[in-house]
């Protein structure tokens, strides 16, 4: 076959290719599931090189705590006006500023009681807020609190939360929950391309929340509702990959996990997981009866091989002294 060159074929890994016609399918497929969502694809050519891009939906898979880093530590104390939402009790602005008082969440607050009809400061005009810009990184459990600004607040407890507060894209939070695991099969999303590998989507990843952790911790998987588990390589591309395992994440997600807390699942094993003990013992009783019976297979026939071994032995050891 005659390729006529590599701009029929989109590299999806290590030497593994697909055709761009055969991806091209796959796209429109997915793109009709999402149609009229923000998880849309497009897609364009590059001196003959198809490119994809789009919104790529990661789920947290952790069972350690990440680390965030501490900015912006000099900024003004006040209610958070970012589009980033780390809390689930927190919807904001995509672009720094507050929403308006009737879609205003409530603030949850931890260390003391928040000033009734305390007007934020700093709050400018509402803005739309867009799906696919704001970040989600759901606590599994913090103690985080947020005060409102409130007049009856000292220059001394200014400077206490000062120092126990520090800031995420504008958000802050106390220092002491800066270390926390994000709660498990929450879902985040990054805008990425078909060129992007694996390093480079969590390299990313980690810097749209300003994760400390070095990207060498983690990995990303495939889990499959079956339980299979397949991680993506370093020379793979994971948005090729999401497309190829189709748009529905009832059957497949993929999952940012650490890479010492996971093992891969392949599908044949897969297929066991979600029998019940009672059958998956009947399967093991049934498995060690077929291994009797083929040790007691193999112990006659060396057995017989032995015996014909020792009769020639006999019969070379009489005959000198028969002569």
């Amino acid at each position: 076959m005659d390729y006529g060159g590599c701009e029929y074929l989109v590299p999806c890994g290590k030497d593994k290719y697909i055709s761009k016609n055969e991806l091209l399918l796959h796209l429109k497929t997915y793109n009709i599931y999402y149609e009229g969502q923000n998880l849309q694809l497009r897609h364009r050519e590059e001196e003959g090189e198809l490119i994809v891009e789009g919104l790529l939906n990661i789920s947290w898979g952790l069972r350690r705590p990440i680390r965030l880093q501490m900015q912006d530590d000099n900024q003004r104390i006040r209610p958070p006006p970012s589009s980033s939402s780390w809390h689930s009790g927190c919807n904001l602005g995509a672009h720094g500023s507050v929403l308006k008082p009737s879609t205003l969440p409530d603030i949850q607050v931890t260390d003391a009681e928040a000033v009734p009809n305390a007007e934020a400061p700093g709050s400018g005009a509402a803005t739309k807020l867009q799906p696919e810009e704001t970040p989600q990184l759901m606590r599994t459990r913090s103690d985080v609190g947020v005060r409102r600004r409130g007049s009856a607040r000292t220059p001394s407890e200014q400077r206490r939360i000062r120092r126990h507060r520090f800031s995420i894209n504008g958000h802050f939070y106390n220092h002491k929950t800066s270390v926390f695991t994000p709660a498990y099969g929450s879902i985040t999303n990054v805008r990425i391309n078909s060129t992007m590998t694996t390093p480079q989507v969590l390299k990313l990843l980690l810097n749209k929340f300003k994760i400390e952790n070095s990207a060498e911790e983690f990995a990303l998987y495939i889990v499959h509702t079956s339980g299979e588990k397949q991680k993506l390589r370093a020379s793979d591309y994971p948005l090729i990959a999401r497309i190829l395992q189709g748009p529905c994440e009832q059957v497949s997600k993929v999952f940012l996990m650490e890479k010492d807390q996971v093992e891969e699942v392949t599908y044949d094993v897969a297929q066991y997981i979600k029998f019940e003990m009672p059958v998956l013992r009947s399967f093991i009783q049934k498995l060690e009866e077929e291994e009797d019976r083929e040790v007691k297979k193999l112990m006659r026939k060396y057995s017989i091989l032995r015996l014909m071994i020792e009769q020639r032995l006999e019969e070379i050891s009489e005959g000198p002294t028969a002569m």
